[in-house]
C-alpha cells in the first residue's frame, strides 16, 4: 500500500484530482437538471441528486485513473529512456499491476452503468472506445508527433464524452433522451479540456527536460502562452452561451470578470519573467477556472434552488 500511495502522489494525487472530478460530475448533473425544468424539479425534490452525482463521481474519477494507466503504458519508453525517475520506470510499480488495476476499475463502471441502465452503458462503451484509439494513438502516433494540433484537438475530444457520460447518469432514468441546449455544456467541456492540456505544458525555458514535449518547447514561449490565454477567452464566451440556456448568464458574467483578469495577469508575468513560479500559474489558473465555471453554471444555482 506503500508503493501506492507513493505513486499516486506522483501520477494521479487522489485529492487534487478529486475536487475537480466532484466539481464536474456534479455539474454535469445539475445543468442536466435546470436544462430540462431546472426550478420546478429541484424544490420537488427539496435537495441535490445525490445518488446520480456519486455514481457520476465515482465513474469519472475512475475513467481518468484508467487514462493515467493508457499513459503510463503509451509513453513507458520515452520513460524508460528520459524519465527513469517516473514510478514506473524505477520500479515502484508495474504495467502489470497498472493494468490489473485498470480492469478491476472497469468492473466497478459496468456494475454503475448497469444500474443505472443500458443506454448509461452504451454510452459508457464509447467512451471505453475513445480512451483505447487514444491509447494507440489513433494508430497514427508518428503523424500526430508532428502535429501537436492535432494531436492536442483530439486529445481534448474525452472531455466532452465524460460529460455527456456524467450527464447521462441523470437523463437516462428521468427521461431517456439527453435535454436540449446540453450541447454548450459539452463545448464547454471541451475548451476547458484544451486549457488543462496547454497549461500543464507551459514551462520555463530552463525548465523544459530532453525527451518531454510541452508546448512551450513546440511552438516557444510566447506562442504558447497566447495559445492558453486565447483558449480562455474561448472558455468564457463558452460558459456565457451555456449559462443561457438557464437563465444565468449575469452571476456567470461577474464570476468570469476576476477569472479572466487572472488568466491575463499570469500571461502578462510569465511573458515578462518566464520561470518556474509563473509557468506553474497556468495549471494553478486553469484549476480554478475549471471549479469556478463549473459551479457557476451547474451546482451552485441548483443547489441554491432546491432550499426554495
Amino acid at each position: 500500500m506503500d508503493r501506492w500511495w507513493i505513486y499516486q502522489q506522483e501520477r494521479f494525487p487522489i485529492f487534487k484530482h478529486g475536487v475537480l472530478i466532484a466539481v464536474f460530475a456534479a455539474a454535469a448533473v445539475c445543468y442536466s437538471i435546470l436544462l430540462r425544468d431546472g426550478a420546478e424539479t429541484a424544490v420537488t425534490m427539496g435537495r441535490l441528486p445525490v445518488g446520480a452525482i456519486a455514481i457520476a463521481f465515482i465513474s469519472l474519477f475512475l475513467c481518468f485513473l484508467q487514462l493515467r494507466i493508457a499513459d503510463e503504458f503509451k509513453d513507458f519508453a520515452d520513460d524508460a529512456r528520459y524519465r527513469p525517475y517516473r514510478p514506473v520506470p524505477r520500479g515502484l510499480v508495474t504495467l502489470r499491476e497498472l493494468g490489473i488495476l485498470a480492469i478491476a476499475v472497469a468492473a466497478i463502471q459496468l456494475g454503475l452503468a448497469v444500474s443505472v441502465g443500458f443506454k448509461l452503458v452504451l454510452l459508457l462503451a464509447l467512451v471505453w472506445g475513445y480512451m483505447l484509439l487514444m491509447g494507440q494513438e489513433f494508430f497514427v502516433r508518428d503523424w500526430l508527433k508532428t502535429k501537436p494540433v492535432a494531436y492536442l484537438l483530439s486529445h481534448a475530444v474525452i472531455m466532452p464524452l465524460l460529460a455527456l457520460y456524467a450527464t447521462a447518469c441523470e437523463w437516462v432514468t428521468a427521461t431517456g433522451t439527453p435535454p436540449s441546449g446540453l450541447g454548450w455544456f459539452l463545448l464547454l467541456s471541451f475548451l476547458i479540456s484544451l486549457a488543462i492540456e496547454l497549461g500543464r505544458k507551459i514551462r520555463a525555458p530552463q525548465d523544459e527536460e530532453t525527451g518531454v514535449e510541452t508546448y512551450s518547447a513546440l511552438w516557444g514561449v510566447q506562442r504558447a502562452a497566447i495559445a492558453w490565454l486565447t483558449v480562455m477567452w474561448l472558455v468564457a464566451i463558452a460558459a456565457l452561451l451555456a449559462a443561457a440556456q438557464v437563465e444565468l448568464v449575469a452571476p456567470t458574467a461577474l464570476l468570469l470578470l476576476p477569472l479572466l483578469t487572472l488568466a491575463m495577469v499570469v500571461t502578462w508575468r510569465f511573458l515578462a519573467r518566464p520561470n518556474a513560479y509563473w509557468s506553474k500559474g497556468f495549471e494553478v489558473a486553469t484549476g480554478l477556472w475549471t471549479l469556478g465555471v463549473y459551479l457557476a453554471v451547474g451546482v451552485v444555482p441548483l443547489w441554491v434552488r432546491s432550499r426554495g
